[in-house]
């Protein structure tokens, strides 16, 4: 990689402010001060030092939140905040996304990184990762419309093109004021998809939260709008589940 985009990478300026460090004598390389920006290093072999600071460089990142109502699941947005407006500058030189949309008014986890890979075999509909979510529902829920949400409905998608969803694993869980709380697993992720499957049956979805996607279980520690990044058994888990 080239030393001014390694530095600029990892939070020390933009490629103009790299320059700045490098005319000042201030970067090295393996102890020998870096003066070329095109200089090409590489962080396995070599050691790269700003103000004799060792420059640590990592190319992805992988970050949980617990997103809040009111909030897109958006890069950014020009009426509403968004799941990157509540990072720290830290991780905003990663370029980190969400992988997969969580709707505005709908709480929990969002997986956010910068590895596009990862992210496309995780909201892929051919992968089968489940998403799982607990709902709070009024209407009555009944067996017959338990088997139709698990065998697939027909609902509407943001086109307004009408279709059939694949099957899902639902669970009433019991009541909730007055309100029947369920949770529903779905493989897939289009347009109001758990709002528009429950209406379907006659259900409207008053309260909802997606608590994991595949083996990636939300960390309940987490209060709204917090994150984390992954821990190496929960990127393994999940890396092994959407590349099966």
């Amino acid at each position: 990689m080239r030393l001014d985009k390694l530095l600029a990478h990892t939070g020390y300026g933009t490629r103009t402010e790299v320059k700045k460090l490098l005319k000042s004598k201030v970067v090295k390389v393996d102890g020998v001060i870096a003066k070329d920006a095109k200089q090409k290093v590489d962080l396995s072999k070599q050691v790269v030092t700003v103000f004799d600071e060792v420059v640590e460089y990592r190319e992805f990142v992988y970050l949980m939140m617990n997103k809040p109502q009111n909030c897109l699941s958006a890069t950014r947005d020009r009426d509403y905040r968004t799941v990157i407006d509540l990072l720290d500058d830290y991780y905003l030189m990663f370029d980190v996304a969400p992988a997969g949309r969580l709707d505005r008014d709908t709480e929990g986890l969002v997986l956010l990184t910068n590895d596009g890979k990862l992210a496309h075999e995780i909201i892929s509909p051919k992968k089968d990762v489940f998403k799982r979510y607990v709902a709070h529902v009024t209407g009555e829920l009944t067996e017959t419309s338990i088997n139709q949400l698990e065998a697939g409905v027909e609902i509407l998608d943001g086109n307004n093109d009408a279709f059939m969803t694949k099957p899902a694993k639902v669970k009433v869980l019991g009541p909730v004021d007055d309100l029947t709380a369920v949770e529903i697993c779905i493989t897939e992720g289009k347009f109001h998809q758990v709002k528009r499957m429950f209406a379907s049956v006659g259900c409207k979805v008053v309260y909802l939260k997606r608590l994991a996607i595949g083996a990636l279980e939300l960390d309940e520690s987490l209060a709204l709008g917090e994150y984390r990044e992954l821990t190496d058994k929960e990127l393994d888990c999940l890396k092994a589940e959407a590349t099966h």
